[in-house]
C-alpha cells in the first residue's frame, strides 16, 4: 500500500548498501533482488523456498529468516513478523544483527504485547545504548499502558459505507460545504489494472464520496475518469487549499522492474473534474521521493515527507514556503529533531497555518504509526509533539487525519486497527463537549444512616458558589450544567450537631467526561472530650516531637473544615510526681500543642490551652486489654486504682492512658476572620493556668448589674445576673437565633410545638425549652430550663438558683469576679 512506499525506498538502501550478493546462494539472490525493488509479495515465497533448500549454512538461514521477517513487517503482517524475529532471537542472531531486538520489540508493541516489548526494548537499549530508539521504545510502552487505561474524550465511528475490503485511507474534505471527501483506495475499479508487486495488491487511486441531506454517504467513485489525476501508478494523500480549488497529492511511478520516485503534484479544479496535474518543484530527480503533501490554506507553506539526505533518518517532515499562492517554493527545511526521528514521520495535515498533525512510528506511541500534534511557535519552530492517545491511536497503524474546515472538533482519520473491514479503513471522529457531574451521599459515621437536609456547597475556582441539600436518603447532585471544565472545586458539607467535612475535586486537565462520586461520613460532635492519637513526651519535657505532629493532622483538618468552633486543648499527666509540678508540666504540654496548631494556620482565638495535671484521671470508655490486663468499661484510673493493679506492667499501662491530650468543643459560633490574616509566633492564646480555680470575670451593665458570657448548647450568649430571677429567661431574638442555628429544635420545647412555634412571633411568649448544656467558668450543668420573654432586652438573665447549680460561689466586687468552689 502507498503508505509503505516511502518507508521502504530508503530502507532497502540501508539494508543492502553493504551486502555482497555474491556471497549468498543463487536461490536467495532472486528474492534479494525483489526485496531491493520493493516487490515484497514476490520476495516472500522465494525466500521461503531458498530457506528450505539451504543446508548446513546456519548464518545464511538466519539471514534469510531476517529478510522474511522484514518482508512481513513492511507489509504490515506483524504477527508473522514477530514470530520470525522471536525465532531469530532464540537463535542468538541478535548478536550478529542487533536490529532483531529492536524490530522484535516494535512488532510486539504493534501486537499490543507491551510487557514483552518493554523487555525487548530494554535488551536492545543495553546492547546498543547509542541508538535512542531503545530508550524511546521503553518510554512508549510505559506510556501506552497508561494511555490504554485513560482514554481521551474522542468518539470514533467506522465509515462502513465508504470502506471496502481493500485499503481506504488518507481522507480530506474536498468541498467548502464539508459534505464531501476525497481519499486514497486500492479497491476494485482503480485505474491501474496490474497488481502492485510491492504489496501484492491493487495500485491506489483517489476516490470521491458525498454525504446527502440524510447524512448518508454515497458509494465512492473515482475522483476523475480522464486519467488526469488517477493513472496506472499509485496516487494518494490529497490536500486542499482554502477554497478547495487546488488539490495537492502524491504520485509514485514504477515499472515493476526498478524503483522510480514519488513526487507531489497539484491539480486545478475544472467544473466537476480536475485539470492536468503539474509537478511541484522541490528539487531532486525522477528517483527522488517527495510525498504526503500538507498545504496551508493560502498555499504559502507546504509540509511533506521525504527520506532525502540531511534528515534524522527514515522519512522526515520537511517544509517549504513562498511569498504568494503561486511561484516557486523555497529550498526544503527539516522540521527539526523534536519532530523527526530515526524512523518515519509521515502523513502531515495542517490545521490552518499553525497546527500540524502527523503520524510517526519513531516517537513514543501505542504501536505502529501514531498521530501526533505540534504547534508552530513565534520563532518558526514547532513545539514538542503530543500523542493523540487512545481511542484515536491504537497499537495498530493510525494516520492520515483531517479536521472539519470550519474549525469543528471533528473529522476523519485512517487505521488498520482490529475490526477494520479491509487493511486500512476510514474512521470518523468527534470530540464532544466535556461533561461533568458531582454526586454523593452524606451519612452519619456513628450509625451509618443517611443524613437528610445536610447543606452541600460547591465552591469553584472560577468564583461560582452553588448550594444544595441532601434528600431523604442523604443524596446530593450537581449536574453537568453546574460543573464546569478546567475548574477546581471545594465541596463543603454542613449539618447541625456534626463536624463539617470538606473535599476537593478538579476538572482541570481532564480530557474525558467524568461523573465524580464523593461520599461523606459526618462525625457527630460529642459532649465529652475526644482523646487525640498518642502524643508522647520525654520525661519531664513538654516539647512536641516532630514524629508526633502527624497525630494532630486529624484535628487540623477538623478545625479547617469547621471554622466556627472553638476548642479546648487539655493535657493530662499520670499521678507520679507532685501535683504542682504535674500542673505546670501539663499546662506547658497543652500550650506546645496549641503553638503547633497556630504554626499550621489555626486562628489562636479558637484555641484554649488547659493543663489538668493529674486531677482528671482517665475513665475507660470500653473494655480493652493492655499489657495482658483487662481494663473494663467505667474503670476510673485514679491513683488508688492504679496502685491496686496486680503488676508493674498493668500499672504502667494505666499511667500511659492517664498521660493524654484531648480536645473538646466549647463554642460553635466563632466568627472566622479573613483568610489572609497572618498568624505569627508569639500570638497570645487564651491560657488557663489553674483549671481547678473556676473564676468568672464580669463587668457591670449600664444598669449596674453583673454582666458576663456563657455558652448555651455550644453558642455564646451574654447574660445578666439578676438576684430576683428564679429560672433563666431569654430574649425572643436570642431564642430565635438558637432555633435557627440548630442549637435547639421543636423537641426541646415543653408543650405543643405547633402552638408554641406557629405564631407570628416565631416562639410564643413564656414558652419553656430545655438546653442540654449551660457552661460558665469552665463548669457545665445539664438539662436547664429556660423561659422565653418577649419583653426582655438582655440576651439572657440568670438568677442565684441557677448559678448555685454550678457549685458554691462567691462574688468579689473589688476584683469583679465570681469564684466557684
Amino acid at each position: 500500500m502507498l503508505k509503505k512506499i516511502l518507508s521502504v525506498i530508503a530502507l532497502t538502501i540501508f539494508l543492502f548498501g553493504h551486502t555482497d550478493l555474491s556471497s549468498q546462494s543463487r536461490k536467495a539472490q532472486a528474492a534479494d533482488e525483489d526485496f531491493l525493488n520493493l516487490r515484497f509479495s514476490l520476495a516472500i515465497p522465494k525466500y521461503k523456498k531458498a530457506y528450505s533448500r539451504t543446508k548446513g549454512n546456519k548464518s545464511e538461514k538466519n539471514r534469510i529468516s531476517f529478510q522474511l521477517a522484514e518482508c512481513y513487517r513492511l507489509t504490515n503482517q506483524m504477527k508473522r513478523a514477530e514470530a520470525f524475529y522471536k525465532r531469530l532471537a532464540r537463535a542468538k542472531y541478535d548478536h550478529t544483527e542487533p536490529l532483531v531486538l529492536l524490530y522484535l520489540a516494535d512488532t510486539q508493541r504493534a501486537n499490543g504485547k507491551y510487557d514483552d516489548a518493554l523487555e525487548s526494548y530494554t535488551l536492545y537499549d543495553q546492547r546498543v545504548p547509542e541508538d535512542p530508539r531503545g530508550a524511546t521504545g521503553i518510554t512508549a510502552c510505559e506510556l501506552a499502558m497508561e494511555w490504554k487505561d485513560n482514554p481521551t474524550n474522542f468518539e470514533i465511528v467506522k465509515m462502513k459505507k465508504i470502506n471496502s475490503r481493500e485499503d481506504d485511507f488518507s481522507p480530506a474534505y474536498s468541498e467548502n460545504t464539508a459534505n464531501a471527501i476525497i481519499f486514497t483506495s486500492s479497491r476494485d475499479g482503480v485505474t491501474g489494472k496490474k497488481t502492485d508487486e510491492w504489496t501484492g495488491m491493487n495500485f491506489t487511486d483517489l476516490f470521491y464520496s458525498k454525504q446527502d441531506r440524510k447524512g448518508d454517504w454515497s458509494s465512492p467513485v473515482l475522483t476523475d475518469e480522464t486519467e488526469a489525476v488517477n493513472t496506472e501508478a499509485n496516487e494518494g494523500q490529497p490536500s486542499f487549499n482554502a477554497n478547495f480549488g487546488n488539490m495537492y497529492f502524491t504520485r509514485c511511478s514504477k515499472d515493476n522492474t526498478t524503483i522510480n520516485g514519488c513526487h507531489i503534484y497539484v491539480s486545478n479544479k475544472q467544473g466537476r473534474g480536475w485539470g492536468e496535474p503539474e509537478e511541484v518543484a522541490l528539487g531532486g530527480d525522477s528517483t527522488s521521493v517527495f510525498g504526503h503533501p500538507a498545504i496551508s490554506p493560502d498555499e504559502t507553506m507546504l509540509v511533506f515527507s521525504s527520506p532525502k539526505s540531511g534528515g534524522a533518518g527514515g522519512k522526515d517532515l520537511w517544509i517549504v514556503t513562498r511569498e504568494g499562492s503561486s511561484g516557486a517554493f523555497s529550498s526544503p527545511r527539516n522540521l527539526g529533531s523534536n519532530i523527526n526521528t530515526k524512523n518515519d514521520e509521515v502523513f502531515p495535515f495542517l490545521r490552518g497555518d499553525s497546527v500540524l498533525y502527523f503520524a510517526s512510528n519513531g516517537l513514543p506511541g501505542m504501536g505502529g504509526l501514531d498521530i501526533f500534534k505540534s504547534v508552530k511557535q513565534e520563532d518558526g519552530s514547532w513545539s514538542d509533539p503530543i500523542n493523540m492517545r487512545t481511542p484515536i491511536n491504537t497499537n495498530y497503524d493510525d494516520f492520515g487525519i483531517c479536521f472539519h474546515p470550519d474549525g469543528l472538533n471533528e473529522g476523519f482519520f485512517s487505521s488498520n486497527r482490529r475490526g477494520s473491514r479491509g487493511g486500512d479503513d476510514i474512521y470518523y471522529f468527534i470530540n464532544p463537549p466535556l461533561l461533568y457531574t458531582i454526586t454523593g451521599k452524606v451519612i452519619d459515621n456513628s450509625t451509618l444512616q443517611p443524613i437528610e437536609e445536610s447543606e452541600v456547597s460547591l465552591i469553584g475556582s472560577d468564583g461560582t458558589t452553588l448550594v444544595t441539600k441532601t434528600n431523604t436518603v442523604g443524596y446530593f447532585e450537581f449536574t453537568n450544567e453546574q460543573v464546569a471544565p478546567n475548574t477546581t472545586y471545594e465541596i463543603i458539607v454542613i449539618k447541625e450537631e456534626f463536624f463539617n467535612e470538606k473535599a476537593m475535586e478538579t476538572t482541570a486537565g481532564l480530557e474525558i467526561s467524568k461523573d465524580f462520586e464523593i461520599n461523606f461520613q459526618l462525625e457527630p460532635i460529642p459532649d465529652e472530650p475526644i482523646v487525640l492519637p498518642e502524643i508522647l513526651y520525654d520525661l519531664a519535657k513538654w516539647d512536641l516531637k516532630p514524629q508526633f505532629q502527624d497525630s494532630l493532622q486529624g484535628l487540623i483538618e477538623t478545625l479547617d473544615a469547621n471554622e466556627t468552633i472553638v476548642v479546648e486543648l487539655a493535657a493530662h499527666t499520670d499521678s507520679r510526681d507532685v501535683e504542682e509540678r504535674n500542673d505546670i508540666l501539663s499546662q506547658k504540654r497543652a500550650e506546645s500543642v496549641v503553638d503547633y496548631l497556630i504554626l499550621r494556620g489555626i486562628d489562636p482565638d479558637r484555641l484554649i490551652a488547659k493543663g489538668y495535671g493529674e486531677r482528671v484521671p482517665f475513665t475507660v470508655k470500653k473494655d480493652m486489654e493492655r499489657s495482658e490486663y483487662k481494663f473494663t468499661q467505667g474503670d476510673f484510673l485514679s491513683e488508688s486504682f492504679v496502685d491496686s493493679l496486680p503488676d508493674e506492667a498493668a500499672k504502667e499501662a494505666a499511667h500511659q492512658m492517664n498521660r493524654r491530650t484531648e480536645f473538646s468543643i466549647v463554642s460553635k459560633d466563632y466568627i472566622p476572620k479573613p483568610k489572609n490574616r497572618s498568624t505569627v509566633a508569639g500570638t497570645k492564646v487564651k491560657v488557663v493556668t489553674n483549671p481547678e480555680e473556676h473564676i468568672l470575670n464580669y463587668k457591670l451593665s449600664p444598669g449596674g448589674q453583673i454582666q458576663s458570657t456563657c455558652i448555651v448548647n455550644g453558642f455564646t450568649l451574654d447574660f445578666v445576673f439578676n438576684r430576683r430571677a428564679i429560672r433563666p429567661s431569654i430574649s425572643l431574638g436570642s431564642a430565635l437565633r438558637l432555633l435557627k442555628e440548630g442549637a435547639i429544635d421543636k423537641n426541646n420545647f415543653q408543650g405543643d410545638p405547633e402552638q408554641i412555634l406557629g405564631g407570628e412571633g416565631g416562639i410564643a411568649n413564656r414558652a419553656i425549652f430545655v438546653v442540654e448544656t449551660l457552661r460558665i467558668a469552665n463548669l457545665t450543668i445539664n438539662n436547664v430550663e429556660i423561659q422565653v420573654d418577649h419583653q426582655l432586652k438582655e440576651q439572657l438573665v440568670i438568677g442565684p438558683i441557677t448559678l448555685s447549680e454550678f457549685g458554691e460561689y462567691q462574688i468579689d466586687e473589688e476584683k469583679m469576679q465570681i469564684e466557684f468552689k
